[in-house]
């Protein structure tokens, strides 16, 4: 027996996440199929414009919101924010700098900080070739 060669596709939800676009966002043509392997890469290395346009001014998702301010997506949810923000809407958060965004940023930057931490801790007994007891 032979066994076909098939096309590896995914769902347009897992293809949205990929290319970190908010899929409802997308034409009703990218929602509605299937995406192939070769398509995401064709997606990715070029961009239609309306994949260039969504990933520029939004609406965004939130794991891409929460990078652009520099939280968690639990600190987006502790702050309020639930749904998918554009650009111009992240941009005035910035600017407003609420209380709740200021305290996000710094507990993710303590998260940050502890993680370099203990990647050095971990690092060390590798350099110096002691084990730790």
């Amino acid at each position: 027996m032979k066994s076909q060669q098939s096309t590896q596709t995914m769902k347009p939800a897992t293809a949205a996440k990929k290319l970190g676009v908010y899929l409802p966002a997308t034409p009703a043509s990218f929602q509605e199929g299937v995406v192939t392997r070769a398509e995401l890469n064709e997606l990715q290395s070029d961009p239609p414009e309306w994949l260039r346009e969504l990933r520029r001014t939004g609406p965004h998702p939130r794991p891409v919101v929460a990078a652009k301010l520099g939280v968690s997506i639990a600190g987006l949810a502790r702050g309020g924010v639930t749904e998918a923000l554009t650009t111009e809407q992240i941009e005035a958060l910035k600017q407003e700098r609420p209380e709740w965004l200021e305290k996000e940023r710094a507990t993710q930057a303590e998260v940050r900080k502890e993680a370099a931490r203990l990647k050095q801790l971990k690092q060390e007994p590798k350099e110096s070739g002691a084990e730790r007891g």
